[in-house]
């Protein structure tokens, strides 16, 4: 998690958004760990977690992940975690919640991790609020930082 955090800041450096994220293989490799670059991109799509998916596709030549752990920094986006479930990635680690993020003024979408998992079926297990303060703090850093531009 705490590269997730480094990278969330190393975005934050570049005038991009405070979220990151790291996917980490079954055997403890970073496969990828990669930040949101949604105002960089001009693509709402290029939240951290889906730029750590196609980074980790990439590195292993498979679109299948099981059995890898991805680190957010905050809640996954609905898209995230059907992006998430569909490369099989056995386990989603995160800090901040959803309502952390609608807080410092994103249009999230109110559906928990857990309510995506249960509805849709999927295995994913899910761990909530790991270094939840850090990665909380996060926003903070983002406002003050005189560049925040959420959406």
């Amino acid at each position: 998690m705490r590269l997730a955090i480094e990278k969330a800041r190393e975005g934050m450096r570049g005038g991009q958004t405070p979220f990151g994220a790291c996917i980490v293989s079954a055997d403890g490799r970073v496969l990828a760990c990669e930040h949101n670059v949604v105002w960089h991109a001009t693509d709402i799509t290029a939240h951290g977690e889906v730029n750590a998916i196609r980074s980790a596709c990439r590195a292993t030549g498979s679109i299948d992940l099981s059995g890898c752990t991805i680190y957010s920094t905050t809640e996954p986006c609905p898209m995230c975690f059907s992006a998430i479930h569909w490369a099989r990635i056995s386990r989603i680690v995160y800090g901040a919640s959803i309502a952390d993020a609608q807080a410092a003024g994103f249009n999230e979408l109110a559906i928990a991790n857990v309510v995506m998992k249960d509805a849709g079926g999927s295995p994913v297990d899910i761990e909530a609020g790991c270094l939840r303060d850090e990665c909380a703090a996060l926003f903070n850093e983002w406002k003050e930082s005189g560049s925040a531009r959420p959406y």
